[in-house]
């Protein structure tokens, strides 16, 4: 007799894997209005996002930024910024113009999505990044922003086999100061592979495939966006 348990089957948060074995299954739901995007519809917005952005001319270890509310897209957006192997920084949604045109300018996106939520701070955030070369704006209009889910149902949902997975880049509070970007070395790694949260995740807390992770947190913070 033995007290040890069978070995888990691996554990994989790429939307890839699921959109192929498990489609239909939720993969999203905004808890407030029961909003739901499935494994298949996440994995094949996250390709059309990365379609586009790769047609903006962005390349493996480029940088977009995105400063959006908890809403049904976030993910989306930031899987295909994964796909297209880019450096995406997630800024909060709560900086004011200065501290947003900051981020947005000192992690040299060439790329920035928003949404009206920052309506009354994004003339001068726009002013402020000149480097810039391509706004959107989720869920409405913005001045000098193209309508982000316009020019995503443009796109192709296939996926490149060539892509790399990308990485985040996460900026510290700023309590000592100006907030600080972490920037991880990129290596080329096919989608899919390489270190992964969950596996982490069943390690530590016995997280299983099929179960369900409840994320009070807003979505830009390191803790859920990981």
């Amino acid at each position: 007799m033995t007290d040890e348990q069978p070995d888990a089957p691996p554990l994989t948060e790429y939307p890839g894997h699921w959109a192929a074995v498990a489609p239909d299954r939720p993969a999203i739901v905004m808890a407030g209005s029961g909003e739901t995007m499935t494994f298949g519809e996440l994995h094949a917005e996250a390709c059309r996002i990365a379609n586009l952005l790769r047609s903006l001319g962005l390349g493996f270890g480029d940088h977009m930024a995105f400063c959006l509310e908890n809403r049904i897209e976030f993910l989306a957006l930031t899987w295909g910024a994964h796909y297209a192997g880019l450096h995406y920084t997630a800024a909060s949604s709560r900086l004011t113009a200065d501290e947003l045109a900051y981020i947005v300018d000192d992690c040299g996106a060439r790329v920035f999505v928003t949404s009206p939520y920052k309506e009354d701070v994004i003339a001068e955030v726009t002013a402020a990044t000149p480097n810039v070369e391509a706004r959107f704006s989720i869920g409405g209009a913005l001045p000098d922003h193209a309508p982000f889910e316009d020019a995503v149902a443009a796109q192709s949902a296939d996926a490149d086999p060539d892509w790399s997975g990308g990485a985040d880049m996460l900026y510290s509070s700023g309590t000592t100061g100006r907030p600080k970007g972490v920037k991880r070395h990129l290596v080329p790694t096919p989608l899919g592979t390489g270190g992964s949260i969950s596996a982490m995740a069943q390690f530590l807390f016995g997280a299983q495939p099929g179960g369900t992770y409840l994320s009070p947190a807003p979505l830009y913070h390191a803790a859920p966006l990981r």
